[in-house]
């Protein structure tokens, strides 16, 4: 009777499994640490090193020696954690006093200022506008405005005959309710006297500068007969020919041009108006036109 072989010593059959174990759960943690970065570049590249790592490869012609470095760390970097955004709402203090009013921008208070300097003109230009309406519908008078002037402009057709200072008396009545207005209006007066080109040679006046001269002292007279009316504001100037409204080739611009003019020029008391206009906006004042008087 033959006696059975001795078994040999080796390696233990559990020794399989666990090293197939080991085998996966390295595997399976790697997959984790290579999700940490969803990077599809950088998970390929770890893809294919790792299939190199497990004797998967192709045919490459070898260059250096392998070096004796991890396939998976000399390619991968973590990635950078960046915190949540989230809204917050804070309250900031100071301690400065609150201002009790809202002061309005320098764009809007020189419009404000301007308009109110405006209004004011209009309201001038109106009062003369109703004493002159019956001669401005005429067409004897004309009445023009801008920012800070007045000009009253007077034809000489209805105001004096040809080549004479002498006015008629239809044109010193007008004068006469003209002066009422001009003296509640502030600013200087000046009358100006302006003619044609044609020249002037006559025992009284021996130039178009004399006649023009002539005409306008005569104006200042007539609204000097104004009681109220203070003669330091009047300035008489003649001008000849040399200030033509109209082409003096024709007998219509000659006849544009024969005139007299009364400026109001009202700069002071425009500027004055709106320093204080200005003042009363940086003080708060919301109604302050009955305030703004000339």
């Amino acid at each position: 009777m033959e006696e059975p072989e001795e078994e040999k010593a080796g390696i233990p059959p559990w020794v399989m499994t666990f090293a197939d174990l080991m085998s996966l759960l390295m595997c399976f943690f790697v997959l984790l640490l290579s999700f940490a970065e969803m990077d599809a570049i950088k998970f390929r590249e770890i893809a294919s090193e790792m299939a190199k790592a497990f004797g998967v490869q192709r045919e490459v012609a070898a260059i250096q020696p392998p070096m004796g470095t991890s396939p998976v760390f000399d390619k991968f970097s973590p990635g950078t954690p960046r915190p949540t955004e989230t809204d917050s709402v804070r309250q900031e203090t100071t301690e400065q006093r609150p201002q009790l009013r809202t002061f309005t921008s320098d764009a809007q208070t020189e419009a404000s200022v301007e308009a109110l300097s405006a209004q004011k003109m209009a309201e001038s230009v109106e009062q003369l506008r109703k004493v002159l309406e019956n001669e401005i519908a005429e067409g004897s008078l004309q009445l023009d405005h801008d920012r800070k002037r007045i000009v009253i402009r007077v034809e000489e057709r209805g105001s004096f005959p040809s080549g004479s200072a002498d006015m008629t008396g239809q044109f010193q009545s007008l004068l006469d309710r003209v002066g009422e207005v001009l003296h509640t209006l502030p600013g200087e007066l000046t009358i100006e006297g302006h003619t044609d080109d044609r020249p002037i040679s006559t025992a009284r006046f021996r130039s178009n500068w004399d006649l023009s001269a002539a005409r306008a002292s005569s104006v200042a007279n007539a609204l000097l007969r104004t009681p109220d009316l203070d003669p330091r504001r009047l300035r008489v100037q003649g001008y000849a020919d040399t200030s033509p409204r109209a082409d003096n080739s024709t007998a219509e611009g000659r006849a544009l041009n024969r005139r007299v003019e009364i400026v109001v020029d009202m700069s002071d008391p425009v500027d004055s108006l709106e320093a204080r206009a200005r003042e009363l906006i940086e003080r708060g004042k919301s109604d302050m036109a009955w305030e703004l008087e000339w």
